[in-house]
């Protein structure tokens, strides 16, 4: 399955089957301060368990950070 995850293509030869084990993959466990968009659509953190990923899906993780 090949995904687009922040405008970067990711071939994955076991697709993970759905959006919060992506998450758990991409940010390596972090999940607090994270917002995730699937085709320009934010998906609330409650129903990431529930999101299935489709091919060639765009998906955009943003962490947030801190400074002054």
């Amino acid at each position: 399955m090949t995904l687009h995850i922040n405008q970067q293509a990711r071939f994955f030869e076991e697709s993970p089957q759905h959006l919060a084990a992506l998450v758990a993959l991409e940010m390596q466990g972090k999940t607090r301060g994270i917002a995730v968009a699937i085709n320009q659509q934010v998906i609330p953190k409650d129903r990431w368990a529930h999101t299935p990923l489709q091919e060639q899906d765009q998906i955009l993780i943003i962490s947030a950070t801190q400074g002054g």
